[in-house]
């Protein structure tokens, strides 16, 4: 799939071609089949070609949640370099743009948080600004354990949340590889645990045990070999 950006009636235009086809002007000769062939984005709307299988309609999500996530990154190093360099005039810049100061602010602040050597691009903008008021040695831990396990930022926040309450559930009894004998009352209080996380106890209690085992295991990693 090419990703190529183009004019469409009147507007700056992301193409996202099913093969490497591009059209030479969007008013010249074959710029209609172009268009059938391709999925355009313009201001107001998202052109989907008929036709359209599901695989390159799963694509072409993938492409624009990354450019989603990418924006995120480009509009607060946007405003980073305006502040630094136009101290006096970048707030006129914001307002001429039609953009949210607020909204922006926020952006700038995760940018600034996190040189660009150390963002992950595996893990959304999202993840970075859960991170973002933790120390140095704290973002890339977990952003570490995040990327390896693959957590979306809702179980991320989950073991975060339970690490600090010191919440990790403790297992009593292995019945069978993939079943756990629990009391009931630990049962509940685990339930009660993970809705006060906002999350379903299943999630509650693999994202707790994902970053109890990854603590031990970088603990032991860190210990000096006995001799």
């Amino acid at each position: 799939m090419t990703n190529q950006v183009k004019g469409y009636e009147g507007s700056r235009t992301v193409v996202f071609g099913r093969a490497a086809k591009v059209v030479s002007s969007p008013a010249g000769p074959g710029a209609e089949e172009g268009r059938r062939d391709q999925v355009l984005t313009t201001k107001v709307g998202l052109h989907i070609p008929r036709g359209f299988s599901f695989e390159e309609w799963e694509r072409a999500g993938h492409r624009l949640s990354g450019l989603l996530n990418s924006s995120s990154w480009w509009l607060g190093d946007w405003l980073v370099y305006g502040k630094d360099h136009y101290a006096d005039r970048y707030e006129r810049g914001i307002r001429a743009a039609g953009l949210q100061y607020q909204t922006l602010r926020n952006y700038a602040w995760v940018s600034r948080r996190f040189a660009v050597h150390r963002r992950r691009s595996e893990l959304s903008f999202q993840h970075h600004a859960d991170l973002a008021s933790l120390t140095v040695e704290e973002q890339d831990t977990w952003l570490d354990r995040a990327e390896r396990m693959k957590w979306s930022t809702k179980k991320l926040r989950t073991a975060i949340r339970a690490q600090r309450e010191g919440t990790l559930p403790r297992m009593d009894t292995v019945a069978a590889k993939h079943r756990l004998a629990v009391p009931d009352n630990r049962l509940q209080w685990w339930h009660q645990a993970a809705a006060q996380a906002g999350t379903a106890l299943e999630e509650w209690v693999t994202a707790t045990l994902d970053a109890a085992a990854d603590q031990v295991l970088k603990e032991a990693d860190r210990r000096p070999p006995l001799i």
